[in-house]
């Protein structure tokens, strides 16, 4: 039977996280984004509060928490701020790597490493000339008696200027494509790591975005994820688990770009009446809410598939291009209904705008997402 009542357990974890948002989050999102700091102090009061690093299993000091708890939270994270949101879910997507390829000596060294204390991580797959191309990486790895030695670039490493571990994709041999490309656990502080500059971006201006080059970096062979050559498998199994979440967090961008825009269209008066009573405006709503709740479905449906240990690359594919699809035409939809007020920065909604882009762009560009969806499809 199909259920669709939240547990007692869901609704305090979404209320704790809505509380967070609005109390913690929103006072502060426009400075952050105006003056595109980060703030790290933030951060840590979510972590004290339980609003990181959710998924580590309880043994490692996590919660434990289901893939679909998760999608709660982070929707309720991105309601508060979209680009504070990506930086507290990156840790999810740079520890993925550890959850689904890590052997129980890695995962105790490292999970316990941030449920101890606060900490940041970054996931380190796109490169410069390899985005959503991953098998066109070039980041090379070579094994040198007990370690293999790193040598690369990585690009648009989100937390890449306050992470103290980086989770690493490179190749063997680029020759055999995705077969030769393996993954590692590499400390932030080893020797041969340079960070660039902080990306000067058009939105998520507090998530912090920078490149990070590998000269010569030694790695140990037991921070080896899996086996050699099975790190694009890991990759993308971990994509697939944090690919619903970015479903979450564009519905959460477009609940707060649908909720500014009820406001706004009940207080602003035109032709002597609230703008909502005329059908141009209260239709762009309505499509807003429809699209936010089939978004919604779409995401939960997919973090279930995966708490269920089911195959999902196709259903996380629908819950991450529908829904940032979704969000762009809505926070789009949320600057005309504030007319000339919503391209102002005095108002919330073209934050919004510019925030929610990138996930379009992100964990998979979504025009790949549907060569995703077309391949499971012709498979079947």
């Amino acid at each position: 039977m199909i259920d669709f009542e939240l547990t007692d357990e869901q609704k305090a974890l979404q209320d704790l996280a809505h509380k967070f948002a609005v109390n913690e989050i929103r006072p502060v999102a426009a400075a952050y984004d105006r003056d595109s700091t980060f703030p790290t102090e933030l951060f840590r009061k979510a972590w004290e509060n339980g609003l990181m690093n959710e998924f580590v299993p309880p043994e490692y000091g996590g919660l434990g928490l289901s893939l679909v708890d998760t999608c709660f939270l982070i929707e309720e994270m991105s309601f508060g701020c979209p680009g504070i949101a990506t930086s507290l879910f990156c840790n999810n997507l740079a520890l993925a790597p550890i959850l689904v390829g890590g052997n129980a000596i890695q995962k105790e060294k490292y999970f316990k490493k941030f449920t101890d204390e606060f900490h940041l991580a970054s996931f380190c797959l796109s490169e410069p000339n390899a985005g959503s191309d991953v098998a066109g990486l070039s980041t090379k790895a070579v094994k040198d008696g007990d370690f293999y030695v790193l040598n690369g670039a990585k690009q648009w490493i989100t937390n890449a200027g306050y992470a103290s571990v980086f989770t690493v994709f490179a190749t063997l041999d680029k020759s055999k494509g995705t077969r030769g490309i393996c993954a590692f656990v590499v400390d932030a502080n080893t020797p041969g790591i340079l960070i660039g500059k902080k990306e000067d971006k058009m939105g998520q201006r507090a998530s912090d975005t920078r490149a990070v080059v590998f000269e010569n970096v030694r790695v140990p062979a037991e921070n080896l994820l899996g086996r050699e050559g099975e790190g694009f498998k890991i990759a993308m199994q971990a994509l697939d688990r944090t690919r619903p979440a970015i479903g979450a967090m564009a519905v959460g961008a477009s609940r707060a770009a649908m909720e500014h825009s009820i406001t706004y269209a009940k207080e602003r008066v035109a032709f002597g009446k609230p703008i909502f009573e005329n059908q141009g405006v209260s239709f762009l709503i309505a499509d807003m809410a429809k699209d936010i709740a089939a978004g919604r479905l779409l995401t939960l449906h997919a973090a279930w598939l995966i708490d269920n240990g089911r195959a999902a690359s196709k259903e996380s594919s629908y819950a991450k291009c529908f829904a940032t699809d979704a969000a762009m035409r809505i926070t789009t939809d949320a600057v005309q209904v504030f007319g000339g007020y919503g391209y102002t920065k005095e108002y919330p909604v073209e934050k919004l705008m510019r925030d929610v882009k990138v996930m379009q762009i992100f964990e998979g560009a979504n025009q790949i997402q549907r060569m995703v969806i077309a391949r499971e499809l012709f498979r079947e």
